[in-house]
């Protein structure tokens, strides 16, 4: 395997492969060690994860604290939750966005 952690509930990946790569998302479920089921509650809502192969996805040192506590709490997230957590994710990684105006 390569040298990334193992996966963590809330994490924040970034796709790789695939028709969704470049973009981000988080970590709603894990399903063994090599498969993950995504979400980043916009494109690919909570009820409809996305199963990637951890091998596909860039894993980011960011987890969404927001996420966990709610996955931990009733078992499953809001699609709201999981799109602040893909947007302040992206506001940090690339803040040269701004730059673009409104």
């Amino acid at each position: 395997m390569n040298n990334q952690s193992n996966p963590q509930l809330g994490q924040l990946v970034k796709i790789r492969k695939g028709r969704n790569a470049d973009q981000a998302a988080v970590i709603v479920a894990i399903a063994d060690s090599r498969f993950v089921y995504i979400a980043d509650g916009d494109k690919r809502k909570f009820d409809q994860p996305k199963k990637k192969n951890i091998l596909h996805l860039e894993l980011q040192p960011m987890i969404s604290s927001e996420v966990v506590n709610s996955l931990n709490e009733s078992g499953r997230v809001t699609n709201g939750k999981l799109r602040y957590a893909v947007h302040s994710f992206l506001e940090s990684t690339n803040i040269q966005a701004e730059e673009k105006g409104d």
